[in-house]
């Protein structure tokens, strides 16, 4: 009697994991994976300067951007996350550019897609439902992608994709991230014609080097944030991208509802009920950096405790908590943010356990 066809494991990027890592709970693959960012950010800032192939689909996407009309990064959850940056320092260098969510802009905006100079689509997997539909309708129109996955159907589909470079990732979005942001940075980078390897030079050497010092605060940290009621982490320009990711790390690692906002959101919406039940993770760097410290005295004013992630030295208190990273130039604070909430996430799920188990196989991907 035939048993039918054998269906074989579709395992992320199509790479069989080793055994032991097949075993491993949640917790330990999240402090793996974090632990292997620096590795492959390095890897991905070598590839993308002296890559023969990579060099040549920055040089056509940055041909496609000369178009006129706005440059489109398009992505959904941890990629729409490192979109930001890539849009954050077009926008500031006087390139009109968005970062949009791909769910949305395939169903509603249709009608606007020839008027963009260029779409880069963002994608860890390349197999979302989404970004494989707008892959198939974007034929005629000029389209790049950032992939991490080189056997998915929209590296398939793309004419000119580029490399995230992370290699498979089972837990939540932390190397992937890492290494589409910088992806994202170095496009925008190429389109505006910056010189950009001494600023990913400087980034890997402060995340590098910050990041043992940090995650061997984590219980501090995570004795700190005990107990709090809400958790919102606020963050402006390309720091809002790692705000944004920050709360999908805690939320899908930990349970712990925690929530996102911009500095100026936060002011006029959330900061209206700070109180003692409060905690505020406040990503204070950049060019906005006194609006942040300004903002965490405010949510101390209110009664609220604060994690203060900035380049400065300051005294802690029983509801301020500060921890300092070196500066970087803008946008990669987009990078080096993240490694306090990472942190933060992983002394959680020690304490607590983790709610997200890991990954090791695509599953169906539906809208």
């Amino acid at each position: 009697m035939s048993e039918g066809p054998v269906t074989r494991p579709r395992w992320i990027g199509g790479i069989e994991p080793p055994r032991e890592l097949l075993s491993a709970g949640g917790t330990a693959i999240l402090e793996l994976e974090c632990r292997q960012q620096p590795e492959k950010l390095r890897g991905l800032i070598t590839a993308y300067s002296t890559d023969a192939a990579i060099r040549a689909s920055l040089e056509h996407l940055r041909e496609q951007a000369k178009r006129p009309g706005p440059i489109l990064l398009i992505g959904m959850g941890a990629s729409l996350c490192s979109a930001i940056s890539g849009s954050v320092l077009l926008q500031s260098h006087g390139r009109l550019s968005f970062s949009v969510d791909a769910g949305e802009w395939l169903h509603y905006a249709e009608p606007l897609w020839k008027q963009a100079a260029l779409s880069v689509l963002l994608t860890t997997s390349g197999e979302s439902a989404e970004l494989v539909h707008l892959m198939q309708r974007m034929e005629e129109r000029p389209v790049g992608l950032i992939c991490n996955n080189e056997a998915s159907p929209c590296w398939r589909l793309a004419k000119h994709p580029l490399p995230i470079l992370a290699g498979p990732e089972y837990g939540n979005a932390t190397k992937t991230y890492t290494s589409a942001t910088a992806a994202a940075i170095i496009l925008a980078s190429e389109i505006l014609g910056l010189d950009w390897q001494q600023d990913a030079a400087r980034a890997e050497e402060v995340f590098s080097g910050s990041l043992e010092r940090i995650f061997a605060m984590r219980e501090e940290l995570e004795g700190f944030c005990r107990g709090a009621a809400n958790t919102e982490i606020v963050g402006r320009g390309a720091a809002y991208g790692a705000a944004v990711m920050s709360a999908l790390c805690i939320r899908e690692m930990t349970g712990h509802r925690a929530a996102a906002h911009t500095g100026a959101g936060f002011r006029h919406g959330p900061n209206l009920d700070v109180d003692a039940t409060h905690l505020a993770i406040i990503l204070a760097l950049g060019r906005m950096a006194d609006a942040g410290v300004k903002l965490a005295a405010e949510c101390n004013r209110r009664g609220g405790r604060v994690v203060l992630v900035s380049s400065r030295e300051l005294p802690a208190t029983d509801r301020l908590l500060p921890v300092t990273i070196a500066e970087v130039p803008e946008p990669w604070e987009a990078i080096t943010s993240l490694l306090v909430p990472q942190a933060l996430t992983l002394a959680m799920t020690e304490r607590n356990g983790c709610r997200l188990p890991p990954r090791f196989q695509y599953g169906v991907m539906e809208e």
